[in-house]
């Protein structure tokens, strides 16, 4: 049996960077208070690594303005200067990174021999951080200010993979405790992570030595909570002041103005385990395709906040729709004739198991017998990767992990990826991958991209379902809030009220 390494909950292509920011914040105003008032948040997903910068915890860090990286993306899905103010290509496999003056977290300065430090043990984490799946790269220290990365393959999307939440820098005192990494304390951004609650809070104070200027709250207090409708009321109440995620059966009980709809990267789809049980038979998986009725879910489940799937990209890579290609090689699909199958999803988001069950009746509709099984996303993410169920809903930020589209297709969907759900292991979809991963030239990049889209989507191995749009509930005194396609932020050093 093939072994799929287990990760961790994780458009445009690279070019010189030219932004100094990333994404406009709403209502975002000048002026600052000496203090600020503290900002209340709460979010969907709990801490599940004690936030280990390494696996789904990065993202968490991130949205709350703890951790930076080298690069950030832009709202073009462009790479941009973060950590690093600019840099340059080599050669195919080397690039020279320029950074900017700015301090860790401790009080050291954001030295090369740091910078290069903290991407070599990303590189040696275990399991492998996302945004290195597939990829090795080596990280040494040039003079005063500049840190060079080579590869040990050609990678043209090198920048946009230096902007994953992943591969944060952290001082040096962050890897001091043996194999465990501490980001408290250690990291770059406007806010410091300075206790944590268990899986339950967090508090983060200002780091009023922040690179981009002092944070105009004056600290964060984070609230993790599963539930939606809860994290909802909290916001109804007064007791949060941004809460990410809001349900859409949540979204009309906010009143007028307190809720932001993003179009986002992110895809709900159908997985069907193509290495054993029912849906090894391509028959079969295509019998399943041909049971769903998409449209239904987006208008019914989504109550029109979300648009109909397409492919495995949605809308927010807004190139994607006009250069997508018809899926070749769909089996023909075979009567069910009563087999068994267990589905299988999580509920950290509301919408999910809802959808789950419009499939489970479609499917024995259609012929299936369907068992439906639902837990928290860390109590059955480890079940999912490992192949214990016959099909899986999840929803997927395509570009969360790395910024450059092809890399969650190499770790989603071919026979080494990383987070492998369908246990998909096909020749031809690995070719087509490895010729997109190759493509230096960005339009040459985006139609190899699309060419292998089509080739997953050719074996039924996944079924989009909807692209979603993200609802986040915010109160009425808060300003600056970050409305990121991409879901890598949500407060930075604007972000008051």
């Amino acid at each position: 049996m093939r072994s799929v390494r287990r990760r961790p909950l994780i458009a445009g292509l690279l070019v010189a960077p030219l932004l100094t920011g990333c994404f406009a914040a709403k209502n975002d105003a000048s002026g600052d208070s000496p203090e600020g008032a503290r900002l209340k948040v709460a979010l969907a997903f709990p801490p599940s690594e004690n936030f280990s910068p390494y696996g789904a915890d990065a993202t968490l860090l991130s949205r709350l303005g703890v951790t930076e990286g080298l690069t950030e993306l832009d709202a073009n899905g462009t790479a941009g200067p973060a950590l690093a103010a600019s840099w340059e290509k080599e050669s195919d496999r080397s690039w020279l990174f320029t950074l900017r003056q700015a301090d860790f977290q401790d009080g050291t300065r954001v030295t090369p021999s740091a910078v290069a430090s903290a991407l070599t043990r990303a590189g040696k984490a275990k399991p492998v951080t996302a945004a290195l799946s597939g990829a090795a790269l080596t990280a040494k220290a040039v003079g005063d200010d500049r840190v060079r990365i080579t590869t040990a393959d050609p990678d043209p999307a090198l920048p946009l993979r230096l902007s994953s939440p992943g591969l944060a820098v952290l001082s040096p005192k962050a890897y001091e405790k043996g194999g465990k990494v501490s980001p408290v304390g250690t990291a770059t951004g406007p806010f410091e992570l300075t206790k944590t609650t268990g899986a339950t809070a967090a508090t983060l104070d200002r780091f009023d030595d922040y690179w981009g200027g002092r944070a105009q709250a004056s600290g964060v207090d984070a609230r993790f909570i599963a539930d939606g409708t809860a994290r909802t009321n909290a916001l109804r109440t007064g007791e949060v002041d941004i809460a990410e995620a809001v349900p859409v059966s949540q979204a009309a009980s906010l009143d007028k103005g307190h809720s932001r709809e993003t179009a986002t990267a992110r895809t709900t789809a159908l997985q069907l385990n193509t290495e054993k049980g029912v849906f090894k038979d391509p028959g079969l998986r295509a019998a399943a395709r041909a049971a769903i009725d998409t449209s239904a879910l987006a208008k019914d489940v989504y109550e029109g906040h979300a648009d109909t799937g397409k492919g495995i990209f949605g809308p927010a890579l807004t190139w994607a729709g006009a250069q997508r290609e018809k899926p070749e090689g769909q089996a023909k699909a075979t009567a069910p004739g009563g087999k068994s199958i267990t589905l299988g999803t999580y509920d950290n988001r509301p919408e999910l198991p809802e959808v789950a069950q419009v499939l489970k009746q479609q499917l024995q509709k259609a012929g299936f017998k369907v068992t439906l099984e639902v837990r928290e996303s860390s109590r059955i993410e480890g079940d999912a990767l490992a192949g214990k169920f016959d099909a899986f809903v999840g929803a997927r930020n395509t570009m969360l992990d790395t910024g450059d589209p092809v890399s969650v297709l190499s770790s989603d969907y071919t026979c080494d990826g990383s987070y492998n759900l369908s246990q998909l292991c096909d020749t031809t979809v690995d070719k087509a991958v490895r010729k997109a991963e190759n493509a230096a030239d960005s339009a040459q990049r985006q139609d190899a991209t699309m060419a292998a889209e089509a080739a997953i989507l050719g074996t039924d191995a996944v079924v989009p379902l909807v692209h979603q749009r993200i609802i986040t509930g915010v109160g009425g005194s808060v300003r600056g809030e970050i409305l990121d396609p991409y879901e890598r932020t949500l407060v930075a050093a604007g972000t008051r009220r």
